[in-house]
């Protein structure tokens, strides 16, 4: 019995919808289960919105504020301001607008980004800005070429603090954000793979004028439709694509021919209605986190043991002419919440452990294995077993 067992099987009569006791739930850093009192969080805005009709908004806010400060707790960072939006796509194009693209064309960025954030560059690149994608293997070299590519035509720095293809941790993230500092230069941060998983305090780290992008789907465990941005306090950046959510206290003010304005608050690059019930689920799920002792040592002590249980399994299981390796090598310190594993075979692995009903997850010649803290050693003995079962009987084929 592994040290994370006693945490994951306190957490599983609080799972009983995800059956998570008797599931091999592994994409834990796609989608994690949700606890039960997720479900009564949905079940408390039903009744909520029967009643309050269009004054829904004041008790749909004060749950978006729970969240807000869960992560302002999380990141040790109680002067942030923390947007929501339903996902993190909306808040990188309302932040993109408020750069000055025109007069600084040019966007530093790594060839480690997900999807969102990889796709709307190359989209931007294609009208005519300038990317530049640096190799993200080397932190140490990472953080020397993103010095030598600063400069006046520079718009903004955007990259990964734990990336999302490997769990490999970028472990010079103060120092870029130092230099992009130095360098008057935004710094955008995507820690969707690091929230809830590696704690970080903005204080300590001198992080506070960053920015900094935040999703519920995976280690928070909010589901869908609770995304965030974090900006600083003093932040100047006005959004030029922009709802009307963002100025919500001035909906009675007369209109004038003036600037457009934002609220005081937490919600610059916000866009417009929205279907709140996400906020009454996420903050369901915060204060059960809270209720639990789920503090970001505790649930980075579990991560760090399951990787460490996963690795070792995963050694002790793998034969000669396997073909599957591990695609992070580094120490589990410096590895956020999953295990990638590389082979040629990824995507066969993924689909042939699915129709067994295990969940896993796949990119390109890469299959994740993602625990969650309801994950017991004997969950971890399993999937490891059934990877190399499959794996066995897909060579056989080939």
């Amino acid at each position: 019995m592994q040290e994370f067992d006693s945490l994951a099987k306190t957490l599983h009569p609080h799972y009983n919808r995800f059956d998570v006791a008797n599931r091999l739930l592994f994409t834990g850093h796609s989608h994690q289960a949700w606890p039960d009192a997720a479900f009564d969080g949905v079940q408390e805005y039903m009744d909520m919105v029967t009643e309050q009709v269009d004054k829904k908004w004041g008790p749909s806010f004060e749950k978006t504020e729970i969240m807000r400060n869960y992560l302002r707790d999380f990141y040790d960072d109680p002067n942030g301001k923390y947007c929501r939006e339903q996902n993190t796509h909306v808040l990188i194009v309302s932040w993109l607008s408020a750069l000055d693209l025109k007069n600084k064309p040019k966007i530093i960025t790594t060839t480690g980004e997900f999807h969102s954030m990889y796709r709307q560059l190359k989209s931007l690149e294609s009208a005519g800005i300038e990317v530049v994608y640096l190799p993200h293997q080397d932190d140490e070299k990472l953080l020397d070429l993103i010095k030598d590519e600063l400069n006046d035509r520079t718009a903004a720095v955007m990259l990964s603090r734990v990336y999302f293809e490997t769990s490999e941790i970028n472990t010079r993230l103060p120092e870029i954000a130092d230099a992009t500092k130095k360098a008057g230069v935004p710094l955008m941060i995507d820690d969707y793979h690091g929230t809830n998983v590696v704690p970080i305090s903005f204080k300590k780290e001198q992080l506070e004028h960053v920015y900094l992008l935040i999703g519920g789907y995976k280690y928070l465990q909010w589901g869908e439709a609770n995304c965030f941005l974090r900006y600083p306090a003093d932040c100047n950046l006005k959004p030029v694509i922009t709802g009307w959510f963002s100025a919500f206290e001035q909906l009675d003010h007369p209109r004038t021919d003036g600037p457009v304005q934002f609220d005081d608050g937490d919600q610059k690059f916000a866009t417009a209605t929205y279907d709140p019930i996400s906020q009454f689920r996420g903050a369901a799920v915060t204060q059960f986190f809270q209720k639990m002792g789920l503090t970001p040592e505790v649930l980075r002590n579990s991560y760090s043991s399951q990787l460490t249980y996963l690795r070792f399994l995963f050694d002790e299981y793998n034969f000669e002419g396997s073909q599957i390796k591990h695609a992070n090598i580094r120490p589990v310190e410096e590895s956020g919440g999953f295990l990638a594993l590389r082979s040629p075979l990824a995507r066969n692995l993924r689909a042939a452990l699915l129709e067994n009903g295990i969940f896993t997850d796949a990119r390109d010649e890469i299959i994740r294995l993602g625990p969650a803290p309801y994950t017991t050693s004997k969950q971890c003995e399993k999937v490891i077993t059934a990877l190399f079962d499959v794996l066995k009987e897909l060579q056989k084929k080939v």
